[in-house]
This record gives C-alpha cells, structure tokens and sequence, in this order.
C-alpha cells in the first residue's frame, strides 16, 4: 500500500494550514484499495519527536473497505458521513484531527493506514491505544506518510 497527500509530499514539511498555526484542517489522504480480505481501514497519525513519548494527533477507524481517499477538513466529530468512519480522541483530548504544534525544533508526523481484515467496535472517544489493541492481529497491510512541523 502507498499512503499520499497532495497537501505535501513524503518527509517534507506540512504545510502551517494544517497545523496549530494555520487553520488546524486535516489535510487530504489518498491510499489505493487494500489487499484481498479487507474489510474496513483504520488511521493514526502521530508524533514520536514529542518531549513526553509519542503524542497522538489522529485516531480514525470504522472506515470501510472501499473508501480509498479522505478530503481535506474532516469535521472534528466522532461519526463521518460520508466518509463512513468513527474518530477517536487524540493526545489534545479532542475528537478528530488536531494538527502539529511542536514546542520547539522539528517534530516528525507520521500518518498510518491500516488495511484490516475485520470491521472495528470501538466506543466513541476510543484512543489510540484502543485502536492498537483492537487491530492487533487484524492488519494484513498498512502505509505510511511521514511529514515535518517547525512553528515559525
């Protein structure tokens, strides 16, 4: 699977729209369909260059098998209609996307997709640790997307 974007391109920067100093959008995903089997596609998107450990920014799940694009500017609620999906909370303690807002210096975001070979139950303010444990065992691909933030 490849995961791209057409806000930036892999290990470049994100562009500040979609940051904390921008309008704190989502930027657009676009994957190709999974492998034989799947049955939904599940999200995270976070920071590991944060000052306390890896800090969530993005936990999205539920979203069906043949959906293969996010737009930009997902509304930050828990149900998506369309695309059908569920948004957790993240690391701000919001449901939905929050972008990079790094303290200092420059901070790595990873976006992952995961192709699962199962639909996921979750509650509505499910974290991403919820996610990890629900689709382990499940993942039979997955994509990622790394950008960089440096607030100006």
């Amino acid at each position: 699977m490849i995961l791209n974007s057409k806000a930036f391109k892999a290990s470049e920067m994100i562009p500040s729209k979609y940051t904390c100093d921008g309008a704190d959008v989502s930027p657009d995903l676009i994957w190709q369909s999974g492998p034989e089997g799947t049955k939904s596609f599940a999200l995270i998107c976070d920071d590991p260059d944060a000052p306390g450990g890896t800090f969530t920014h993005w936990v999205l799940y539920g979203l069906a098998s043949t959906v293969t694009a996010l737009p930009e500017n997902l509304p930050k609620q828990n149900d998506l209609n369309p695309p059908k999906g569920k948004q957790g909370t993240n690391d701000f303690g919001r449901t939905g996307y929050s972008g990079p807002c790094p303290p200092g210096g420059t901070h790595r975001y990873f976006f992952k997709i995961y192709a699962l070979d199962s639909e996921i139950q979750l509650s509505p303010h499910a974290g991403k640790r919820d996610l990890e444990k629900a689709i382990k065992g499940h993942v039979l691909a997955q994509a990622e997307l790394i950008g960089t933030y440096q607030r100006k």
